[in-house]
């Protein structure tokens, strides 16, 4: 692997990590370390998975007795051991400073010290355990090398086991997700479901960021000026909204000392917990009122859709047209009857003929998964393709080849974590409204899982020679992940076997038996057949309906504050002459 393509593949990830960091975080407001934090996380996996293909193809095209590069040996042991480092210690301890609501950084520090203290030690007492039982059995005569091998392949086992869960969803939901997008109907009801669902979350919002308040209120009034607390309120009141710090500002009339038998006030535990909530009502309220105007401009662009499909002149008309001035794009390029095509006609056509090229890709996937423990004869697919171009030393085509499958696996992974939301515990938001925890969660969950996925990919194309029993030569990457001969049931069993229950989560999957539970559960889910689900579409329609109205008459009553204008200009130049 030469220098200049380390170098443009590290290059590329740092700027994509970049820009996902940059729509999903807050680079404005969020603390530098949790941001940091983040895009340390995400570059070193999307370089882990980038350097794959050239790996593969390297070892492919050289001759029996030559090796990896030593510059891409260090690579990978670099980049593997800090993103080891970044998921089991440093982001976990982020996590809790970023969540702490501690006014100093040395409270924050404390607070994030006793949140891992659990987490820490129970890892500590396992590893202990662990090791005093090897070095008290006789039979157990590992090295250092083989106890690092077994941390990694502890590490690794856990990664496949969720990997295989958000692998089963992709497959599916990413190819149906598409074929869906190019159904109009389906998809202006689903944003009809949203709008109903959203607009009982930013009420929810709302009403508790009311009930915050309150309790800031009445603990600004408690606090005196001269309180030894009166700092800690301070920073609270700059944690609230623009319009409640002018409401919950100091009383400019309280002059007297302050007296703590005639006013007891809260303690400075009482606050951090305040502090806390106000940082969590404040972000929830933000991103709801984001994601509702964002959601209305998506369905009054929808149905104008559905209004411009019937349009004989094939000129697209907006509703309310955008009040930036067009660039060069739209003047020359992206015109009104371009856009007419694009929508109403060639945008769905574009998203089927991709929904069947992902499903193939799926089904690819699919059955390599389940069959790529043979090697005599060779079953897997992917495994196939990159054998008859070893036969031809074709550099090239093994890495463009590994580049489109382990791009799409990553994808399937990748997008499910972005895709998943556990109540307002972890949710990715874009337009810059995720929180702080839920960027380093994400994190966290990309380190875990990217290693297992090259791993499972490699074994899936047979570079593994421990999970495909081959003698060759290794890659750098299974080279600092050690022989897993040492530990023979996972590696002749776990990682070969498990991978094939991705057959029954794609069958679950497909019939949406996730969502059946939950909408089951009282946690509504888009559901065509269901009346839960046919109430909500018409109430997100009537919501929408209702927004049209407003927005409308917002627009009138500024067209006609425009022509006032003018008129009342014009009067004055007549007169002027």
């Amino acid at each position: 692997m030469s220098a200049w393509v380390l170098g443009l593949d590290v290059c590329g990830c740092a700027l994509l990590a970049f820009l996902l960091l940059r729509r999903y975080g807050d680079l404005a407001k969020q603390h530098r370390m949790v941001l940091l934090a983040t895009l340390l996380a995400w570059c070193l996996c999307f370089i882990i998975v980038f350097t794959i293909p050239l790996d593969v193809s390297t070892v492919s095209t050289c001759s029996s007795g030559e090796s990896p590069t030593l510059m891409s040996a260090l690579n990978c042991v670099v980049v593997y051991w800090t993103s080891q480092f970044l998921t089991w210690l440093l982001i976990p301890f982020m996590q809790s400073y970023a969540r702490s609501g501690a006014f100093s950084i040395s409270g924050k520090i404390k607070t994030a010290l006793i949140e891992n203290a659990i987490y820490y030690g129970t890892y500590l007492f396992i590893f202990c355990s662990l090791l005093i039982y090897v070095a008290v059995s006789p039979q157990w005569q590992l090295s250092w090398y083989d106890l690092r091998t077994i941390g990694i392949t502890a590490a690794n086992t856990w990664g496949l086991f969720l990997l295989v869960l958000l692998l089963g969803y992709g497959l599916v939901e990413i190819p149906r997700s598409c074929w869906l997008v190019s159904c109009h109907g389906h998809l202006l009801a689903k944003t009809y479901f949203k709008v109903a669902k959203l607009m009982t979350e930013k009420a929810d919002a709302e009403e508790n960021l009311e009930d915050v308040m309150e309790d800031v209120r009445g603990v600004n009034e408690t606090i005196k000026y001269n309180h030894p607390l009166r700092k800690c309120i301070d920073t609270i009141l700059k944690k609230c909204p623009v319009e409640y710090q002018e409401k919950l500002g100091r009383n400019m009339d309280d002059y007297e000392d302050f007296d703590d038998k005639r006013n007891p006030c809260p303690n400075k535990k009482s606050l951090v917990k305040l502090h806390k909530q106000v940082i969590y009502a404040v972000q929830r309220h933000n991103r709801t009122q984001v994601q509702w105007q964002i959601l209305l401009d998506e369905a009054f662009h929808l149905e104008d859709v559905a209004k411009n499909e019937t349009s004989s002149a094939h000129q697209f008309i907006h509703s309310f047209p955008s009040s930036q001035p067009s660039g060069w794009f739209s003047k020359y390029i992206y015109t009104p009857t371009a856009e007419w095509y694009w929508e109403c006609v060639l945008r769905r056509w574009c998203y089927r003929v991709l929904a069947v090229g992902l499903s193939l890709m799926s089904v690819a996937v699919v059955w390599s998964e389940c069959t790529f423990f043979s090697t005599q004869p060779v079953l897997s697919l992917f495994a196939i393709f990159i054998q008859l171009a070893e036969r031809q030393y074709n550099y090239l085509y093994i890495q463009v080849a590994c580049f489109i499958t382990i791009i799409f696996l990553c994808y399937c992974v990748y997008s499910t974590v972005f895709r998943i939301r556990v109540f307002n515990y972890y949710y990715l938001a874009p337009h810059h409204q995720t929180d702080a925890y839920s960027l380093q969660f994400s994190g966290m969950l990309f380190c875990r899982l990217t290693p297992p996925l090259c791993l499972n990919f490699l074994g899936v194309i047979h570079m593994d020679s421990i999970i495909s029993h081959q003698q060759r030569q290794q890659t750098s990457y299974t080279s600092i992940m050690g022989s897993m001969r040492v530990l023979s049931f996972i590696a002749n069993g776990f990682y070969i076997y498990y991978p094939m229950l991705i057959v029954l989560l794609c069958i679950a999957t497909y019939f949406s038996l996730g969502t059946r539970c939950l909408n089951l559960l009282g946690f509504q889910q888009f559901m065509g057949e269901s009346d839960l689900t046919s109430d909500l579409v018409d109430e997100g329609k009537e919501l929408i309906r209702r927004e049209r109205r407003k927005r409308q008459r917002s627009e009138d009553g500024e067209n006609r504050r425009r022509v006032n204008i003018s008129f009342f200009l014009m009067s004055l130049f007549s007169l002027a002459k």
